[in-house]
């Protein structure tokens, strides 16, 4: 009997499947935490941990409970045992509310992989492996100007810092922007084409990691 490789995948509102045109959550099937259900196929289960205004570390005063690092040991312990966990998260870290550099992103994603890191070695029965995927940059003008501003030049440097984080740390690590882009409706969301791209792109390296 073959046993089924848990991957949770703990994100912001672009694991959620948030809409670039403003008609809500993509069907599960077009979104691509369902698309690379399909990929895999039976030998994996993918548990979908999106929310919508999800932060790395920070506390959000005017949209009220969306850290991240509180949230992922609860999450972790609730679907345990677990493979793998995929953190993709950081964008909503440069609202202008946060007022945050790139570096600090990067600083606070270091603290999210060693909190789970420390998970594997308390809550869960098991290790699990940890695959830090950066989130593509943010486009110029977005919709969303009045809430993030134009950080797209800083969102864009964000990817080699990340990339130290998952050296340091002893982490996978994937760049969603090598291969995919936010919509420019809203300069943010992925459509329905990134979707695929990025479940193609996860596809590879889980397998390249956990089989």
């Amino acid at each position: 009997m073959t046993v089924e490789k848990n991957i949770l995948c703990f994100g912001d509102s672009n694991t959620y499947g948030e809409s670039p045109e403003g008609l809500g959550r993509y069907p599960r099937q077009e979104r691509w935490t369902g698309i690379l259900a399909q990929r895999l196929g039976p030998g994996y289960h993918i548990i979908e941990e999106g929310l919508c205004g999800r932060t790395t570390v920070w506390e959000d005063p005017v949209e009220g409970d969306k850290c991240g690092i509180r949230h992922l040991p609860s999450c972790i312990a609730s679907h345990t045992p677990l493979d793998l966990v995929i953190l993709m998260l950081g964008t909503n870290d440069f609202k202008q509310r946060f007022h945050v550099t790139a570096s600090e992103v990067a600083i606070s994603l270091d603290r999210l992989v060693r909190t789970a890191q420390s998970i594997t070695n308390g809550v869960s029965p098991k290790p699990f492996e940890i695959l830090l995927a950066c989130p593509a940059p943010l486009r110029p003008r977005t919709c969303l100007g009045e809430i993030i501003g134009d950080r797209s030049a800083e969102s864009a440097s964000l990817a080699p810092l990340v990339q130290d984080v998952a050296n340091r740390c002893g982490v996978h690590f994937i760049n969603v922007g090598a291969f995919a882009e936010a919509s420019p409706l809203d300069g943010l969301h992925y459509d329905r084409e990134n979707h695929a791209r990025i479940a193609e792109a996860m596809e590879a390296k889980i397998r390249e990691i956990l089989d």
